[in-house]
């Protein structure tokens, strides 16, 4: 039992490190290949944890797994033609107020599901919508029409006083 207590602990310091190299888009929304590494070095600290892998070789893995998931982060970012190639690039499901069939079908979504996401951002009517799209992480943006934006503190003037006296106010 202590050492699958050594082994959890070195894992976990072991992933502590990783994830700070990887840095925070690693935590925040899984892209697919965000997805995909997790997932591998899942299993693979899982299987060290238990002594099912060399803890040497679980190391190995989950550090090489790491450094090519840094390397495709970084040409991804460099070449940002192999960046919309490896991550995708966002799909347009609202313009204008209407549905596009197309980013529907590319997303495989239905009319309902668009809905559904729209109400999750707050929108209640579609003709709110200035332009809806699916982000490579998988998660809805919306842009509502300006008429449609909520109003914030700014929008609104304060309303000027007064500060004469007049007759009736004696």
């Amino acid at each position: 039992m202590l050492e699958v207590a050594g082994r959890t602990a070195l894992i976990y310091v072991l992933m502590l490190v990783m994830i700070r190299v990887l840095g925070k888009r690693t935590i925040g929304n899984l892209s697919a290949f965000d997805m995909l590494i997790t997932l591998m070095i899942r299993n693979l600290t899982r299987d060290a944890i238990y002594g099912d892998a060399p803890l040497k070789m679980a190391v190995v893995a989950v550090v090489s797994l790491s450094a090519l998931h840094y390397a495709q982060s970084w040409l991804a970012y460099l070449v940002p033609r192999i960046g919309r190639f490896l991550e995708g690039m966002p799909t347009t499901i609202v313009k204008q107020g209407r549905v596009v069939q197309g980013g529907l079908r590319r997303e495989r979504m239905s009319e309902q599901e668009v809905l559904a996401e729209l109400r999750l951002s707050g929108v209640e009517d579609l003709r709110e919508v200035k332009q809806a799209q699916v982000e490579s992480d998988g998660q809805v943006s919306v842009i509502r029409e300006e008429w449609a934006e909520p109003l914030r503190r700014g929008d609104v003037r304060p309303v000027e006083v007064s500060t004469t006296e007049t007759p009736s106010d004696r």
